[in-house]
């Protein structure tokens, strides 16, 4: 018997094919071609403008994440994306992802409706955890808690989106007794569309199937197939539990930089993407991994136009999911640079990844 879900879903057209869009956590480091870091005010706005690229290009999402250590401007990315909302008109915007373990969920959907109301009904949250846990301490919190912040606050994101008064009793924060939560959106739901962010935890997977919200997943490298048991559990347990599998979406994301000529996608892309994670992770991308890359097998989406149709469509092949966000402004990239790839993007990908992955309902 299948349940009637009681979450607010994503409005994702499979018709159209898979949609597709871009996403940055803010990073604010030094080029390293030139060895030139930008202030962080220019970063901001530079950010913002890739969002107005994204939807000139007809682009489906543009999403914001945010992190709280060196080397990062979105602290408050709900209110870049704010910024964002009021120099767009049609782009779905988004967080990406919201660290809801070290949020209040009530202040979080207020900023977030609120940001709906001003886009026209274009907000969604995807909740994580973190993978960097130094805001835990900046914020308050022990990482010994780790594990049920998240699945405490997530679910009080829940109640608080499919309910204007709550009543709420947990660990980690006062009651709630019969509160009103305001502003609500304004559709049919008066709520948002809210995705839980998994990273390499096969029983994240499995908690979000079994509570039917939508899953969304980042890839930072490897063979595509080696995500592939995590969708699969994902949309396993879904079915266990008597939801839909197909009514629910799935999002990948990971690394994007589109080049004519493939060579100099990868050449040109690396020193970004390695000493950008020594930056932020303390260790770089080993070369010889990011070489694989080339292997169309690989999820790391760096190519020539023609090259990255191939990969994307050989995911879409593995997963089946409804949503590739791509992150395109990793350690440095100028704004010109992340530019070149948008264009490729909207001109020569785009349309080829979404006449290859159109489906009809029931497909």
């Amino acid at each position: 018997m299948e349940n009637e879900n009681p979450h607010v879903m994503p409005e994702i057209d499979r018709s159209k094919g898979m949609e597709i869009g871009l996403y940055s956590l803010g990073e604010h480091m030094p080029n390293p071609h030139t060895g030139e870091r930008i202030p962080a005010s220019l970063r901001l706005k530079e950010i913002v403008e890739a969002a107005k690229m994204a939807e000139d290009a007809g682009l489906d999402v543009f999403q914001v994440g945010e992190s709280h250590q060196e080397h990062f401007v979105s602290q408050a990315h709900l209110i870049l994306l704010s910024s964002i909302a009021q120099a767009t008109d049609r782009i779905k915007i988004s967080s990406g992802s919201t660290i809801i373990s070290t949020s209040d969920p009530v202040r979080v959907f207020e900023d977030a409706s609120t940001i709906d109301l001003l886009s026209g009904g274009r907000m969604e949250v995807v909740a994580g955890r973190a993978s960097r846990v130094g805001l835990y301490e900046l914020l308050g919190y022990s990482l010994n808690d780790y594990e049920a912040l998240f699945e405490e606050k997530f679910e009080l994101l829940l109640q608080i989106n499919e309910n204007e008064r709550v009543d709420w009793q947990g660990e980690f924060r006062a009651p709630l007794n019969n509160a009103q939560v305001i502003p609500r959106p304004e559709n049919e739901d008066a709520g948002l569309p809210i995705w839980r962010a998994v990273g390499g935890s096969l029983s994240s997977a499995q908690k979000a199937g079994r509570i039917g919200v939508p899953m969304y997943q980042a890839h930072l490298g490897g063979p595509a197939e080696a995500f592939k048991s995590r969708i699969d559990l994902y949309r396993e347990t879904a079915f266990e539990n008597g939801f839909n599998p197909d009514e629910l979406p799935v999002a990948t994301a990971g690394f994007m930089y589109i080049r004519e000529n493939m060579m100099d996608a990868y050449k040109e892309y690396y020193p970004h993407i390695n000493e950008g994670m020594k930056l932020s992770n303390g260790q770089g991308f080993p070369k010889q991994a990011f070489a694989q890359g080339q292997d169309v097998k690989s999820v790391i989406n760096v190519g020539s136009p023609e090259h990255i149709v191939e990969k994307m469509l050989y995911q879409h092949e593995m997963f089946n999911h409804d949503r590739y966000i791509g992150q395109i402004d990793f350690g440095g990239v100028s704004l010109d640079n992340i530019k070149r790839t948008i264009d490729l993007l909207g001109e020569k990908v785009v349309p080829e990844v979404k006449k290859h992955t159109k489906r009809t309902k029931g497909e």
